[in-house]
């Protein structure tokens, strides 16, 4: 597998956040989110075996796992690595873009799918689908560059009824929109949906990495 990063800290985001959580951060994503945080990750990286990277989660020693990227699910290895980890007693998550089918993945695997709303330019690469297969577990995350956006996003919350059977997260493009804008069109709508900030670039300056 081709892996960008591997390291130990608290979950940044989602539903999780706060927790801490070894972050494995595969290399490559066929998607150019506008508001993408970690282009990084799109070229480079090293070639790990999959009992190298479980090795090496192992020894960071937090009970709970981040399969991210780039884009994880283009790595052919993925599931076979999530079960892995799953064998070890962790708990392991996935962030995706929802582009890729999930499910190859273990079923015990959370699913966290970034629905790309219309700021992003890579919406039409949605496999709707997808969000049928999402549990109590899971989430659905939108992330927000401007109210438009916001606005699509809850017509997909409203049409797919997604609070009914998952978790939902609205969250600001940091440093494009503001949170507390947000959090007063979330109470003005009655949006089913929690608001999910990136902590870890409140912690450290935002352009931090390995943290």
């Amino acid at each position: 597998m081709r892996i960008t990063e591997i390291y130990a800290s608290v979950q940044g985001e989602t539903q999780y956040a706060g927790l801490p959580c070894t972050l494995v951060r595969t290399t490559g994503c066929d998607l150019r989110c506008t508001y993408c945080d970690s282009a990084f990750a799109f070229h480079g990286g090293r070639d790990m075996t999959v009992g190298e990277i479980v090795d090496e989660v192992v020894r960071l020693g937090t009970p709970l796992v981040l399969l991210t990227g780039g884009e994880p699910m283009l790595q052919r290895e993925m599931p076979a690595l999530a079960s892995r980890l799953l064998a070890q007693g962790l708990r392991v998550m996935i962030e995706t873009s929802g582009a890729h089918p999930l499910h190859t993945l273990p079923a015990a695997v959370a699913r966290i799918v970034d629905v790309k709303t219309p700021s992003s330019g890579e919406g039409h690469r949605m496999a709707w689908t997808v969000l049928d297969e999402l549990g109590p577990r899971d989430a659905v995350k939108f992330v927000l560059g401007d109210e438009d956006d916001y606005r699509w996003a809850v017509e997909v919350i409203r049409a797919r009824r997604l609070a009914d059977r998952t978790e939902v997260l609205l969250s600001p493009v940091h440093g494009k929109l503001d949170p507390r804008e947000l959090v007063s069109w979330i109470l003005r709508d009655r949006v089913p949906a929690r608001l999910s900030v990136q902590i870890h670039k409140y912690i450290w300056p935002p352009e931090t990495r390995g943290v």
